[in-house]
Order: structure tokens, then C-alpha cells, then sequence
């Protein structure tokens, strides 16, 4: 599977500009625990000053960036995982849905304007909100970072978050299509502005077939940890696919291009063996 999904052809115009993130506007994950405004528009970044040794004093809810026990990303170390036979395949449900390609200065990625379908983890349904690409990947596997990591976040009614992480291994080239090229094309739209880490800037992508990435999974790996940005809040369940999919250098620079080149950077993983990490096979 291509990093770059189907796509209905058929788009509405629109344009791109930063904004300051508002309430329930954000394509980011944190928006889901905290909808103030004020933690909306806290700026952070991946180095200096505002960089991930001084997340935690940016501002006080900001905490578990320093003192959080499971945070995430991890190096996932695959000797030492227990294997869990009573884990089961991972069931993605997912249907086509209206999309907005949204630029925060940091990553890029989609988020669904409409239901788009669930995951299905422990009896419980948890719906797709948004996915994003890391570029390089912030999980490793055995130590190996891969060129891209693609991150599609799920939440429940009350508020519980699910993330499936895919990485990606390079390969010489990848066939274009005509759905590639008419991302590539809203992404180069979106190059044209450059964001402050709580500024966006966004496209109308229309209509967005899912289907290619909702076939069930049963090779993965499971471990409780936390966002990888502010305000890092953990007790998020995550599932690192254990196939790794292919993509093209071209495409990892057409999804760094519209970042801002001072928010680019990269976590240093923790071991996962310092907690419990779940493979399924």
C-alpha cells in the first residue's frame, strides 16, 4: 500500500492561508483532551528554546512532557515483547468521507470532516478522526527509524484514544496515478504558506476512500503510552503495524514540503521494554 490513499477525483476549490487554531478546528491530536483555547495556541518546537527538553514549561497542563511514565514514541525492541495470544486482529471498519488536508507547521495530515467508520479494539468502536505523516518515523523497531511513519488516530464517545502507527521503507519508485498527482498538487497548495506550530493551514480534499487501509491486521504490536506532542498525554493505546509498507522519496518530500523547516525534527524513542509492549501475530 502507497502512503498516499485513494481519492475521489472529484474536489471543491479552496484555498490556503495560517490561521490561528481555534477550538475544534484542530487536525491535532491534543485538541481531543483539551479544547481551550489557551492550550491551542501554545507554539512548541523540536528544538531551542521551545524544543522537547522545555515542552513542559511552556505551559502547566504541559506536564507530562517531563514527568509522564509512558511516552511515547518508543523503540520497540522485538525479543522482548510478549507475545499475547488473546489479542485480536486488528478490524478497521473505515468508509469513504468527506477530508481536509491540513498543514500544522509540524506535520501534515487529513482530517475527516464527516464519519468515516471505526476501529474495533477490546469490544469497543473507536471512530477515525484523523490520520498524519512523521517523516522520519518517531517508532523504531529494533533501532531501525524508517523514512516515514503514518499515525491514524481514533477516539471514543468519552474520549479514549486509539492510534494504529504504519511505517514505511523506501523503495526505488512507485507508479503514479492520478489520485497521487492530484494530492501532490494540494500539497504543493499547502507549500505555499508556512505555519507557526499553532497556526494551520488547510484544503478541501472532498471525498477520501478509506478502503485500502481498512483490512484487518493481525500482526502488531500494542503498548499504552501517550501523544508524541504536547500536551503528551498518555493512557493512548497504541498499535505499530508490524509490516512495513513502501513508499517513494518523492513522496516523503512532497509531504515534508509545506512544513515549516524550524518545526522539523525528531524524538529520541524510549526503550519499550521499560514497560509492557504486546505483539500479536
Amino acid at each position: 500500500m502507497s502512503i498516499f490513499m485513494r481519492l475521489a477525483m472529484a474536489t471543491p476549490s479552496s484555498s490556503s492561508f495560517c490561521f490561528i487554531i481555534l477550538a475544534f478546528a484542530l487536525l491535532h491530536v491534543p485538541a481531543f483532551a483539551f479544547t481551550t483555547e489557551e492550550l491551542e495556541e501554545v507554539p512548541f518546537s523540536y528544538a531551542g528554546q521551545m524544543g522537547p527538553a522545555n515542552w513542559g514549561k511552556l505551559h502547566p497542563q504541559f506536564q507530562e512532557c517531563v514527568v509522564g511514565k509512558s511516552q511515547s514514541p518508543v523503540d520497540i525492541i522485538t525479543n522482548k515483547t510478549e507475545l499475547n495470544p488473546n489479542l485480536k486482529p486488528l478490524s478497521r471498519n473505515y468508509r469513504p468521507g468527506k477530508s481536509t488536508l491540513v498543514n500544522n507547521g509540524f506535520n501534515v495530515g487529513v482530517r475527516f470532516d464527516e464519519d468515516v467508520g471505526v476501529l474495533l479494539v477490546d469490544g469497543k468502536n473507536y471512530s477515525l478522526k484523523q490520520m498524519h505523516w512523521h517523516s522520519p518515523s518517531e517508532h523504531r523497531i529494533d533501532g531501525l527509524q524508517y523514512p516515514a511513519e503514518l499515525h491514524l488516530v481514533h477516539r471514543t464517545d468519552d474520549g479514549n484514544i486509539a492510534v494504529v502507527g504504519i511505517l514505511y521503507q523506501y523503495v526505488m519508485l512507485i507508479p503514479s496515478s492520478p489520485r497521487y498527482i492530484h494530492l501532490k498538487n494540494k500539497l504543493d497548495e499547502l507549500a505555499k504558506d508556512v505555519c507557526a506550530s499553532n497556526e494551520q493551514s488547510q484544503v478541501s480534499l472532498g471525498t477520501m476512500d478509506t478502503k485500502l487501509i481498512r483490512r484487518n491486521t493481525r500482526r502488531y504490536y500494542r503498548y499504552m503510552g501517550s501523544l508524541t506532542t504536547p500536551p503528551c498525554s498518555e493512557k493512548v493505546a497504541w498499535h505499530i503495524l508490524g509490516k512495513i509498507r513502501d513508499i517513494s522519496k518523492d513522496q516523503v518530500a512532497a509531504l515534508k514540503a509545506p512544513l515549516n523547516s524550524d518545526l522539523q525534527g525528531q524524538l529520541t524513542p524510549s526503550p519499550a521494554s521499560q514497560w509492557p509492549t504486546h505483539s500479536a501475530l
